[in-house]
């Protein structure tokens, strides 16, 4: 299973342009089913103030970083423009990503106001955040969007299970990317074989477990770590990768942020890629309930405005 998923991930490193730190950090890329390239590791802003997030983005692309990762109801998508301009990368070597929220789903502005904040022309990937309210209006505005170029790709986040099934039956452009939470405890194999019928790529959120010392702890990840000289947050994130996913683990530590990019020189071989394949349980972190869907459509993020 993960050497097939392997084959779909361009695994010549490229060296990245920016600022050295410490070493020559290298890049993965993964190639998406309309042909276009994303970086298999970024920076995420979730639960980032803007200042943080300006401070993260900003930092992270000095360092090589060319994903970046937000959204609407992150309200800090001024921030992460203000970031991409001030790190000195130039604008076409950065994929970025964000997400319409759904009480944007029926606005027909939504994707250009979306843009303005930003302070670009065009966005990398444009999702549709959540499966509440009219959320096939947004979709057909992701389409929309990609139609006339304001997106090269377009994707669906937490659209697992019914919603997924759902979505099948209506798009007119199969997504490139879902982001769903994934990790060691929870691969998401049922979702996977539906993915994998359209070559949609996965997007990891909670990508170290939210944190959780059990699965970081875990002895494999030490073990591992100790043969290549890395730490077992590495250890992860490199997995995420050899399973074809993109990960995008957010901090406003610099010196993480560092740690988290610093994956690509090296690979977990069949044997300890089978190791981890153990610790899937079917675990998740976070549990959404109906409830939650129904007062994510009703809420409206208090967007900046400057």
């Amino acid at each position: 299973m993960n050497s097939e998923r392997n084959k779909t991930t361009e695994t010549r490193p490229k060296k990245l342009t920016g600022q050295k730190v410490g070493k020559e950090m290298i890049m993965e890329y993964i190639t998406l089913n309309n042909g276009v390239k994303c970086p298999a590791a970024g920076i995420g802003t979730f639960m980032l103030s803007p200042a943080e997030a300006e401070n993260s983005v900003r930092e992270a692309l000095k360092m090589g970083y060319r994903l970046v990762d937000t959204a609407n109801a992150y309200v800090n998508e001024r921030a992460v423009g203000r970031g991409m301009r001030e790190s000195g990368a130039a604008r076409e070597e950065i994929f970025l990503s964000t997400k319409l929220w759904p009480s944007e789903y029926e606005n027909e502005n939504a994707v250009d106001e979306t843009l303005e904040r930003l302070g670009v022309d065009y966005v990398d990937l444009l999702y549709i955040h959540q499966p509440a309210g009219n959320w096939m209006a947004g979709y057909r505005q992701l389409e929309k969007a990609y139609k006339e170029g304001k997106a090269r790709s377009i994707g669906i986040s937490n659209f697992e299970g019914e919603f997924i099934e759902e979505l099948q039956t209506k798009w007119e452009i199969v997504p490139q990317f879902i982001q769903v939470e994934a990790h060691p405890y929870f691969t998401q194999q049922e979702l996977r074989r539906t993915l994998d019928r359209y070559g949609i790529r996965l997007m990891s959120w909670y990508p170290l477990g939210h944190g959780d010392k059990s699965l970081i702890n875990e002895p494999v990840f030490t073990k591992i770590g100790q043969k290549y000289g890395k730490t077992p947050a590495q250890v992860i994130l490199r997995w995420h990768t050899q399973m074809g996913f993109a990960v995008i683990p957010g901090s406003k530590n610099v010196d993480h942020i560092k740690d988290n990019l610093d994956i690509m020189d090296f690979r977990l071989t069949e044997e300890e890629m089978a190791e981890v394949a153990k610790l899937d349980r079917g675990e998740r972190y976070y549990h959404r309930t109906d409830e939650q869907l129904k007062a994510f459509a009703a809420w409206r993020p208090a967007f900046e405005t400057k």
